[in-house]
């Protein structure tokens, strides 16, 4: 069962749909959410990447500040800025 992500940025929701998997920087180092994962919120690394893996692809964004939640509904990024890179 995919889990619903969206990463989104103060001025536009950069990206979001279903995944299989979530790859994130954080201050604390790289954290991978699958479905079920326990919920937290943890804070996304300057300059950092995020990556989400969904079917066979990969789809990546540069993430400068800002968090990452985990809850039962999803994975929400939340960066003061983020941009596609692939």
């Amino acid at each position: 069962m995919p889990i619903r992500v969206a990463i989104v940025s103060p001025e536009q929701e950069v990206w979001s749909g279903e995944a299989d998997m979530v790859v994130a920087r954080t201050t604390d180092g790289d954290l991978g959410v699958l479905p079920g994962h326990v919920p937290l919120l943890g804070v996304l690394a300057p300059g950092g990447t995020v990556r989400v893996k969904t079917g066979g692809r990969e789809i990546s964004a540069a993430v400068d500040g800002g968090f990452i939640s985990v809850t039962r509904q999803g994975v929400s990024i939340l960066a003061e800025t983020a941009t596609l890179t692939g």
